[in-house]
C-alpha cells in the first residue's frame, strides 16, 4: 500500500514531500499563488524530474478548485471571462509544449523566466510604475498567455505571467486571487490531460501525487486566514517579495 502512495520513495523522502507541500498549500493560502513553483524547487533536490512534475499535478489541482470557488460559481465565471484571451493561450500552449517536458534543458527554461520575472518584480518593490496601458491590453493577455502555456507544459509553472499580468492591471486582492484560482485551475486540468498522454501522469505517479492533497489541503486553509487579514498594500507587497524570491530561486537552480 505504501508503494503506492509514496512513488516508490524511501519513507524519509516522502515525508519531506508531504512537508513540502503543507508549506506550499500554506504560502498558496496566503498570497494565491506560489505552490507549483515551491514544489518544483524543493522536489528537485530529491526527486526525479519526472515525477517531481507529476507530483504537484492533483494538489495544485485540488487547491486551483478552492481557490476559484471560494466566492462562489458567478463570480470565478465572469472572472474567466474576463481573462479568457490568457486562459485560450495557456491551455493551447501547454499542450504544445508538454510533450517536450523531458526534451528541453532544465537550465534553459529555468534562466528564461527567473530573469525577467526577477527584473520585473524588483522594479515593482522599487516603485516603478509598470502598468500596461489599457489599449495594449488584448496583446498583452495573448503574449504573457502563451508564454506561461510554453513554460507550464515542461515544468508545471504558469503562475509568474498570470502576476505580471494582474500586477500591471492594478486588480485588488480579491480578484487577484481568484484570477489565480481560475486560471490555475484550467491550467491544471490541461496539464493532467497532457501528461496523460506523455504517460509523466501514470498509476505510481498519481498515486503519489493523491498523497499530497491532503496537506495540501490543510496548507491552503492555514493560508487563508493570514490572507484575509492582510491589507491591499501589504499583499501587492508580499506578493512582489516573494516573485522575486521565486524568480532568484529559479536562477540559482539554473546555475547549480
Amino acid at each position: 500500500m505504501f508503494d503506492l502512495v509514496s512513488g516508490g520513495l524511501s519513507g524519509q523522502a516522502f515525508a519531506a514531500a508531504l512537508t513540502v507541500t503543507l508549506f506550499a498549500g500554506f504560502v498558496k493560502g496566503a498570497v494565491g499563488f506560489a505552490m507549483p513553483m515551491i514544489l518544483v524547487s524543493a522536489f528537485a533536490v530529491f526527486l526525479p524530474q519526472e515525477l517531481a512534475l507529476a507530483g504537484l499535478i492533483l494538489p495544485t489541482l485540488v487547491t486551483n478548485m478552492s481557490q476559484a470557488f471560494r466566492q462562489g460559481v458567478g463570480p470565478a465565471a465572469r472572472t474567466a471571462r474576463t481573462y479568457r484571451r490568457f486562459l485560450i493561450a495557456t491551455v493551447i500552449c501547454i499542450a504544445v509544449s508538454a510533450p517536450f517536458a523531458d526534451v528541453i534543458p532544465r537550465m534553459v527554461y529555468l534562466l528564461m523566466l527567473g530573469i525577467p520575472i526577477t527584473a520585473f518584480a524588483a522594479l515593482q518593490l522599487m516603485g516603478r510604475s509598470l502598468a500596461i496601458k489599457l489599449h495594449h491590453r488584448d496583446r498583452a493577455e495573448w503574449g504573457l498567455g502563451v508564454i506561461g502555456g510554453l513554460y507550464g507544459g515542461v515544468s508545471g509553472i504558469w503562475g509568474p505571467p498570470l502576476l505580471v499580468l494582474l500586477l500591471s492591471t492594478g486588480a485588488d486582492k480579491v480578484t487577484m486571487v481568484r484570477a489565480q484560482g481560475v486560471v490555475f485551475l484550467i491550467g491544471a486540468v490541461a496539464l493532467l490531460a497532457s501528461h496523460l498522454g506523455t504517460g509523466i501522469a501514470n498509476a505510481q505517479s498519481l498515486g503519489f501525487s493523491a498523497a499530497l492533497c491532503l496537506p495540501a489541503l490543510v496548507g491552503l486553509y492555514l493560508g487563508y486566514a493570514v490572507q484575509d487579514r492582510l491589507d491591499q498594500t501589504r499583499f501587492r507587497r508580499w506578493t512582489q517579495g516573494l516573485l522575486v524570491i521565486t524568480g532568484l530561486n529559479m536562477v540559482r537552480q539554473a546555475l547549480m
